[in-house]
């Protein structure tokens, strides 16, 4: 059995995307695993910072690859960077195995795009992550995300909720 203090965190980047109407992109995860309900499958994009990346790189890169638009500008970073471990049923086949959690720097995005330029079917040629998305509001995500993540979801709606406000030009 592998020991989470065995185990590094994994560096990532994870980016809470505001639309004009200040709602926030919500995606259902494609399941690898269940450690929680399938109904708490819904998340935010994120994914880990390549070698030579700075996390706001990294940050921009993934809303391409996971969503497919890179019609966002970045307006907000939380200074910290946030941890959260990985359930002990995961734990050795999540994330490759390799890590005990993931440490993220997480950055708050405006979309200036329409919707129609958001696709989650990997036709970029990138793996595709989920199988849902929408819109909603800021409240709504400490409740979809899967229980270990909550925590971190918390303290990321907290600091970029003064954001969730529709803007007029």
């Amino acid at each position: 059995m592998t020991s989470s203090s065995d185990l590094p965190y994994r560096r990532c980047v994870g980016i809470l995307l505001f639309n004009r109407s200040g709602k926030v992109w919500i995606g259902r995860r494609i399941a690898k695993w269940d450690s929680d309900s399938s109904q708490k499958m819904w998340q935010m994009p994120q994914g880990g910072i390549d070698e030579g990346e700075t996390p706001a790189e990294a940050a921009m890169r993934e809303l391409d690859e996971e969503i497919g638009t890179n019609q966002a500008d970045i307006i907000g970073e939380l200074p910290d960077w946030l941890d959260y471990d990985l359930p002990q049923d995961v734990l050795g086949s999540a994330l490759g195995g390799k890590y005990r959690g993931q440490t993220q720097k997480w950055f708050a995005m405006r979309f200036w795009g329409v919707d129609g330029q958001i696709d989650i079917t990997g036709a970029n040629g990138h793996k595709m992550e989920f199988d849902q998305w929408r819109w909603g509001d800021i409240e709504e995500l400490t409740d979809l995300v899967v229980s270990f993540k909550r925590p971190v979801y918390t303290r990321v709606v907290a600091h970029f909720k003064p954001l969730a406000s529709p803007i007029t030009n």
